[in-house]
């Protein structure tokens, strides 16, 4: 098994440092951030001395459609396009691939959660738009914050629960209006 940096390594982003003192990292993060929303300076702290510092220049993937990865990102700095390729069947069977842009995401945001907690392929790509610095958290860096801070492991799993369940109402809701047109 690899280990977070040479996952990362291999998916062509570059390792800065480690995200110390992430509750001073910028004035808006810990307000903008679901994820980080319940947490107290202290608490983000602690859960920044888990994850490491990463950076990408604009055009570059952070996240590639298909691959697996056992981490997951939180967006520092930057905007992020997230796409999903689409196959089209034309009238005469003739298959075709578009890329579709699911959302584009700024700073505070967090993505790749679901295939850090079910290693299954990842279900969009993310590019930079701008450049970007994130902090990665991976799965062994959440059982050993499990392990070591329950408290604010425990926190990080609720928010990562919460948020995946509201992209789920999201998009089922998306479905429902799709559906009755």
């Amino acid at each position: 098994m690899k280990t977070l940096e040479e996952q990362l390594h291999t998916a062509g982003l570059t390792i800065t440092g480690h995200c110390n003192h992430l509750s001073r990292y910028s004035a808006d993060l810990t307000k903008s951030s679901p994820l980080l929303s319940d947490m107290t300076p202290a608490e983000v702290d602690l859960l920044g001395q888990s994850m490491l510092l990463v950076s990408a220049k604009p055009g570059q993937a952070l996240i590639r459609e298909g691959e697996v990865g056992e981490w997951m990102l939180l967006l520092l700095s930057g905007t992020v396009d997230v796409t999903k390729q689409v196959e089209q069947t034309a009238q005469d069977g003739e298959k075709s691939t578009t890329t579709s842009r699911i959302a584009v995401i700024k700073s505070g945001a967090s993505f790749g959660e679901m295939s850090m907690l079910d290693s299954e392929p990842r279900y969009a790509s993310c590019t930079a738009i701008e450049a970007v610095e994130a902090g990665v958290l991976g799965r062994r860096e959440i059982a050993l914050l499990i392990r070591d801070q329950p408290a604010v492991g425990a926190k990080l799993l609720v928010k990562i629960t919460q948020m995946m369940a509201q992209r789920l109402r999201n998009t089922s809701n998306h479905l429902i209006k799709l559906l009755h047109k």
